[in-house]
């Protein structure tokens, strides 16, 4: 099932008036399930997994960067696979998720390091991810970054 720019929207307006969760807290049943998700999404990106990136994002991702750089799937998962890009650490603080029907918004401070064309550099950014359950599972739809 894909879903329009215009329900991920209307998740992102609405996600202010939901519960919010602590860290380790899931304001539903699948709140746990998106935080095994987004976890799961970083271990990939520190391991630079390939088939694990395809498995965890949806097919028409829009990911986001700080530097207002937006990569659709492709772009996204082959500097990381390739090794051309990669992330030494990465550590999610502040972490909030808000569930709605089969979509959820997912939100972290992302503080680590990145190399990318041979330059290390520090990240220190806030995300919100927007994650569809699709087919019992969660995929990240959209991702956009923002310096803070």
């Amino acid at each position: 099932m894909s879903v329009s720019r215009r329900s991920a929207l209307a998740a992102a307006i609405a996600a202010p008036v939901l519960m919010r969760t602590r860290p380790g807290q899931a304001a539903d049943p699948g709140g746990a399930a998106v935080e095994e998700a987004v976890d799961a999404l970083t271990k990939a990106l520190l391991a630079g997994d390939g088939p694990a990136l395809e498995a965890l994002t949806h097919d028409g991702l829009s990911y986001g960067h700080s530097s207002g750089l937006v990569q659709d799937r492709a772009a996204f998962i082959e500097p990381l696979a390739t090794k051309r890009a990669s992330f030494p650490s990465i550590t999610l603080s502040d972490r909030s998720v808000s569930v709605v029907g089969d979509d959820a918004i997912a939100r972290h401070v992302f503080t680590g390091e990145s190399i990318a064309n041979g330059k290390t550099s520090p990240v220190h950014i806030g995300v919100m991810q927007v994650w569809h359950r699709d087919g019992g599972r969660w995929r990240l739809l959209a991702r956009q970054a923002f310096k803070i």
